[in-house]
């Protein structure tokens, strides 16, 4: 029914500030009766660091950042949800504006500044839902001001073991100042040795996957330091990509000139190559989620066949609404039937090599 609506709501909502707009469809979503994840069909599961997926598409973090919607979008079909990110302590982020509609680009500004609620606030609405179907990972940053922000992320961790199906550690957003030096091989390890002590004690019986999520301005010596801390730490996997602070060819070019980080379509290809050159360096020993310019079935094919094993959306939802979520799964399903194979699994990282003989970067 939602879907259906969508083109009629569409321009309604298009005719408001961008984030208004974006958390009245919050408000709305959160409003909507708890309905059970419906059922996929059996070659869309997808394994995953020991959690299995009904399918492999998430909703990625931003979309709901103080996990308001988490069980309306796991309604609406998404193999899985992730909220944040969330800081220790509520943050009102960076001033507005700080959320922009490039439409000609199909693409998205933000420079929120990790706004939202705090963990507190947060951990109380995941406490309400704990017995709900649907895997619900939890994106955890550092606050703006915090004196040590390793420990923001060790302290995150230690509040919502019980609650996260997994753990996003965000060090890659581009609108927190400093926050992606973490990505630097000495701070990422001292960050992963303290965040996967901190889970393991928390949760030493079934600890939760943790997962890293890293920008896609990389350059190669970086992509080498990040994988080779990642897999000496034995981290769960990685998420490839944030946003972007790099401006490709853009047609809406004022508001190409807003600071903060894009994402969207004309993200597609920078973000799937580096998600290409990650699993050059991991192969299969490190599952990978890919995000960023995801926008039909086509594009989601093309992650998997780069190494993702999960993907992530949520900008092209702005232009599309949630009729994209069941595109992307016929379309899927569609390639498993045309190549006669049983699972996406056989999809993943087949053309990775031809992403990375490209020149570098794109």
């Amino acid at each position: 029914m939602i879907s259906s609506l969508f083109p009629l709501l569409r321009p309604l909502l298009h005719a408001f500030n961008a984030e208004d707009a974006h958390q009245m469809t919050i408000n709305g979503l959160a409003l909507l009766p708890k309905r059970k994840p419906p059922q996929d069909d059996p070659r869309l599961h997808v394994r995953v660091a020991g959690l299995d997926f009904p399918n492999p598409v998430g909703i990625a973090a931003g979309f709901d950042k103080n996990a308001q919607a988490m069980d309306a979008m796991l309604g609406l079909g998404f193999g899985f949800a992730e909220i944040g990110t969330v800081t220790p302590l509520p943050q009102i982020g960076n001033p507005r504006p700080r959320l922009f509609r490039l439409p000609r680009d199909k693409a998205v500004i933000n420079r929120f500044g990790f706004n939202n609620e705090g963990m507190i606030a947060v951990s109380e609405r995941l406490r309400a839902r704990a017995h709900r179907p649907g895997h619900v990972g939890i994106n955890i940053g550092a606050n703006k001001d915090a004196l040590d922000r390793t420990q923001d992320y060790v302290t995150g961790i230690k509040h919502f073991a019980s609650l996260a199906s997994y753990f996003t550690v965000n060090i890659s957003s581009p609108n927190t100042p400093g926050l992606r030096d973490l990505q630097n091989e000495a701070a990422l390890d001292d960050l992963l040795a303290r965040v996967l002590e901190a889970r393991d004690h928390a949760r030493p019986d079934n600890p939760p996957p943790v997962f890293l999520k890293i920008a896609p301005d990389l350059d190669q010596i970086g992509l080498d330091q990040i994988t080779q801390t990642a897999s000496k730490r034995k981290i769960d996997g990685l998420i490839v990509s944030n946003t972007t602070l790099s401006r490709p060819h853009l047609r809406e070019t004022q508001l190409a000139q807003e600071t903060g980080g894009l994402s969207g379509a004309p993200l597609f290809a920078k973000s799937t190559r580096i998600l290409a050159e990650v699993y050059e360096r991991v192969g299969s020993s490190m599952p990978l989620i890919g995000v960023g310019g995801i926008d039909d079935a086509q594009s989601s094919l093309a992650k998997m066949e780069a190494g993702a094993s999960l993907i992530q959306l949520y900008s092209a939802l702005v232009y599309q609404g949630p009729q994209l979520l069941t595109s992307i799964k016929q379309g899927l399903l569609a390639t498993l039937e045309k190549e006669q194979l049983t699972s996406l699994a056989a999809l993943t990282g087949r053309h990775a090599s031809q992403w990375t003989s490209q020149p570098f970067p794109l």
